[in-house]
């Protein structure tokens, strides 16, 4: 493994922390419930679309198990899978390297809902929730996204450069 995958993945992992210990007390009380910022989940779409998709799915899966460990106990395995397999869904929709602006926020949006829709089901599937779905897009899918944008846009030019970098150092490999 070269310097830069461990890289990403040390990346993650402080924004993992970051988000479980700095991003609680930023959002404000009445919004704790409903909005969930998932700067690891933001990070792995980008790979997903700049770099591969069965990267992605592999840090979804991994990434989304730290999650169910640490953040939710109620079914190990739910944010693994629904990380995965989003990620791996979009990187299958929409693998383009050089993704513009805004692509990529539209990717965002569209792989935070695509997740919460998958643990929505899930937690359907298991009876952990008894809301209806057009109560949850509105009450914390929509929200979330939002946030999930706004963290998108802060996010775009350094990972991208970062990603582009890796992406550069792989083809040196691939030729030597």
């Amino acid at each position: 493994m070269n310097g830069r995958r461990s890289t990403l993945i040390l990346v993650l992992f402080l924004l993992f922390v970051l988000q479980g210990t700095i991003l609680p007390w930023v959002i404000p009380d009445s919004w704790e419930m409903r909005i969930v910022p998932n700067l690891v989940f933001i990070v792995i779409l980008f790979v997903a679309v700049y770099r591969h998709r069965h990267t992605a799915l592999l840090l979804g899966l991994s990434f989304g198990m730290l999650h169910d460990i640490v953040f939710y106990g109620r079914i190990i395995g739910a944010h693994s899978f629904a990380m995965g397999l989003s990620a791996y869904l979009i990187g299958l929709i929409f693998q383009t390297p050089r993704a513009p602006l805004p692509l990529m926020m539209t990717i965002v949006l569209l792989g935070s809902w695509l997740e919460d829709s998958i643990l929505f089901g899930i937690y359907s599937i298991f009876k952990l929730n008894s809301e209806p779905y057009d109560w949850a897009l509105l009450a914390y899918m929509l929200p979330t996204m939002l946030v999930h944008f706004v963290l998108g846009l802060l996010l775009y030019i350094p990972v991208r450069r970062q990603l582009e970098k890796l992406g550069n150092e792989t083809r040196k490999e691939e030729k030597e």
